[in-house]
């Protein structure tokens, strides 16, 4: 299991026969800075594929649970509603989204964007609440 542990290292970049591991991201807080918090008991991990057409605009949302975005293709403005701050990812980039705030998402690029998205939340309930929804 100590070989596994070397390939998981989100600290520096490692090569083992063909294998080559490269860290995106090592981080304890949210794209905002509140420090990552985890479900207390019974965590569910939910992980989707979301692809957003050119154009699109996601309904303003947030999470209760901490949720991970790895962008695969195109480009997401993310912002933050509550203080108007927007922030760009692009292929590649990770993105640790803020929890309990308000926020939305467009593609502002000319191709679909698609994320493969992490959601860790107590067994049962769900990670997005739409502004005006309970």
């Amino acid at each position: 299991m100590g070989g596994l542990g070397l390939l998981a290292s989100p600290v520096n970049a490692l090569q083992i026969k063909n294998i080559v591991v490269v860290p995106v991201l090592s981080s304890t807080v949210t794209a905002s800075g509140q420090p990552i918090v985890l479900p207390q008991k019974d965590v569910q991990v939910l992980v989707s594929m979301y692809q957003i057409a050119p154009g699109a605009i996601m309904p303003v949302h947030k999470h209760p649970y901490p949720r991970y975005g790895y962008v695969l293709a195109g480009t997401l403005k993310v912002t933050d509603t509550q203080t108007g701050e927007s922030k760009i990812y692009r292929s590649g980039d990770f993105i640790i989204e803020t929890i309990g705030r308000w926020h939305q998402g467009a593609n502002i690029g000319s191709t679909p964007a698609k994320l493969l998205v992490i959601d860790q939340v107590e067994k049962g309930q769900i990670n997005t609440v739409l502004l005006g929804k309970k």
